[in-house]
């Protein structure tokens, strides 16, 4: 693996994103590098918790926008993109959500955008002092990322705040609203995550993968998977929206715009 780092000790495994250099945005490889992670995790007996972590400053920068590996088409499409955020985005996130055993996130600096969708499908999340969460896509012509957990996540109001402002969220707000489960200084946010982790590890394994399904059910049966579903298709609306104007432009100030919200 490249852009992926895994271990496992005393029945936890420990996933670190290792692209530090572009604040660990997600490139096509490294998402498929992750996603073999997550599944190499779920499928180990010896495995009873996983660990979502980020080296270097921020956690996720995001999707990387300017990914070019693999084969490119010789023009974009509205199918391109489906198929693409269908799997990697949608698909993977929901995957990661389901593996039935617990999943903590490990949050520090900047988590942008696709960031969100890397530690929203865990089922806590801890969150160093400097945190930021935010998702700015609106200022690109989209209603937000793939895997829309806004809502559930923040609450209808405070979903619609980070949305139209595009302003970050910090991890004390977050924390307030119930989508962080602790704030700890950021040089222990490793040794808190590592404890809280060793602790869940000592629960029988099956009654933890019982109380996950019944959490996740519920919020199923309350309409959670036909919501990200149903605002997945809204989501592709706005590349659609795109693609009618020449030269794909909400591509061009990327760079521009994550500098506006550090």
């Amino acid at each position: 693996m490249s852009y992926i780092e895994y271990e496992v000790a005393d029945k936890i495994a420990t996933i670190s994103l290792n692209r530090p250099e572009a604040a660990n945005a997600q490139n096509g490889a490294l998402l498929e590098e992750l996603d073999a992670a997550w599944q190499r995790a779920g499928a180990d007996d010896d495995v009873a918790v996983i660990v979502l972590r980020a080296n270097g400053k921020h956690f996720s920068a995001g999707h990387d926008l300017k990914d070019r590996s693999g084969p490119q088409p010789s023009k974009i499409t509205l199918e391109h993109i489906y198929a693409i955020e269908s799997r990697r985005y949608l698909e993977f996130s929901l995957r990661w959500r389901n593996i039935p055993k617990p999943s903590i996130a490990a949050v520090q600096g900047k988590c942008i955008a696709g960031g969100l969708l890397l530690c929203w499908p865990c089922d806590l999340i801890v969150a160093a002092e400097d945190a930021q969460f935010s998702d700015p896509v609106v200022m690109m012509g989209i209603g937000g990322v793939e895997y829309h957990g806004h809502t559930w996540e923040l609450g209808p109001r405070k979903a619609k705040e980070i949305l139209f402002t595009g302003r970050p969220i910090t991890a004390r707000e977050a924390e307030q609203v119930g989508m962080v489960n602790q704030v700890v200084p950021r040089e222990e946010l490793g040794t808190e995550t590592a404890a809280l982790a060793a602790r869940i590890a000592e629960m029988p394994p099956f009654g933890l993968r019982q109380a996950k399904r019944a959490v996740n059910q519920t919020l199923d049966v309350q309409g959670f998977y036909a919501a990200i579903q149903s605002v997945f298709d809204v989501h592709q609306t706005g590349h659609g929206n795109a693609l009618s104007v020449d030269g794909y432009p909400i591509l061009v100030n990327l760079d521009e715009m994550k500098r506006k919200l550090e």
